[in-house]
């Protein structure tokens, strides 16, 4: 038996619930995973979470100084904005980068990582004549279909300052602090930058009059004014300490073999089939692929081919299926997208 204290406003209560099952059952009707949001070209749409990993370089560093680790900060909000999704939680470290966003579809979200790449290796070229450092680098997007993805995602972004042997309320260079802070914003608004400005402190000629962002004295964006702090919160069940104790238990391992390899490394068909049964397990309840209705197989084959590096031919081998029908399921379904 598990007893909850409940609080709302005035009113305060006690839940008798008789297992952890209904404890979760009970955070997850406070937290709602796909959402309505404004989108930043003022449109009004539901969206979808998603996470975005710019994975990093053994020999080079994506990020040398204070200002490196700054301009890519920017560079994500910046390059979110321009695709037209939210950001929600984000971390720059010295060889990769995380973030957590909000889109309306796969594409978009896609776009945003795209330009990532494009505008931070603009700027190391520039300003290190370093060429063709993103070259290497592998983006992937990893929609994040259930609420248990989503939260374990979000303790897993600002869990990652620990490689450097910070705290993670002590690392500079994430949104971590933006959260659970009652503290009034104060900063200037980037709105008012004049156009040259804007190209001193963002590195960008990009229109940027419609941001609700603010920087601090020394030009640094707070990160509280421009991602959104409410997704997360609600994730959360509005309860810091969930937060914390989510970012101490998250299994990186995993995390990471969900977030950044899945999309990378090309697995072998034993693996993969230990892939697709863990995921028709989670989302069906059902241990055998050959129990798989044609149905859920359409629903089942986008999904891999949008969050796994595979191939048609493996998909129809894996899947027992033929090429011809993976072929026409892809080509119903919009290319790597959310409908």
């Amino acid at each position: 038996m598990v007893l909850i204290q409940v609080q709302l406003k005035s009113l305060s209560f006690t839940l008798i619930l008789s297992s952890s099952v209904q404890v979760e059952q009970l955070i997850n009707m406070a937290f709602q995973r796909v959402v309505k949001r404004v989108l930043p070209d003022g449109s009004i749409a539901i969206v979808f979470p998603f996470h975005i990993s710019l994975e990093g370089l053994e020999s080079r560093l994506l990020c040398r100084d204070e200002e490196d680790y700054d301009i890519l900060q920017k560079c994500f909000y910046i390059s979110c904005w321009k695709a037209n999704a939210i950001v929600v939680e984000d971390i720059e470290m010295s060889n990769h980068g995380h973030l957590a966003v909000l889109a309306a579809n796969y594409d978009s979200a896609y776009c945003a990582a795209a330009l990532i790449k494009k505008n931070h290796s603009q700027y190391l070229a520039n300003k290190y004549a370093q060429y063709g450092t993103m070259g290497g680098t592998d983006i992937s997007v990893q929609y994040l279909d259930s609420d248990w993805y989503v939260r374990n995602a979000l303790a897993y972004i600002p869990r990652n300052a620990i490689d450097t042997g910070a705290r993670v309320e002590d690392y500079q260079w994430s949104s971590y602090r933006a959260y659970f802070c009652e503290k009034k914003r104060q900063g200037r608004p980037v709105s008012q930058f004049s156009k040259r400005e804007r190209e001193r402190v963002f590195r960008t000629h990009s229109d940027l009059s419609r941001v609700p962002w603010l920087v601090d004295d020394l030009g640094r964006l707070i990160p509280s004014s421009a991602c959104d702090c409410k997704y997360l919160e609600s994730a959360f069940n509005n309860d810091q300490a969930f937060f914390l104790k989510t970012i101490g238990v998250v299994n990186c391992a995993e995390l990471y073999q969900k977030l950044v390899d899945n999309p990378r490394i090309l697995k072998n068909d034993s693996e993969f089939i230990r892939s697709v049964d863990d995921i028709i397990s989670q989302w069906w309840n059902i241990k055998d692929i050959v129990n798989l209705s044609i149905e859920k197989k359409t629903r089942l084959i986008p999904y891999l081919y949008r969050t796994h590096h595979t191939t048609v031919a493996q998909l129809a081998r894996c899947v027992q299926l033929e090429k011809s029908q993976v072929e026409a399921i892809l080509k119903r379904s919009t290319h790597k997208s959310i409908k």
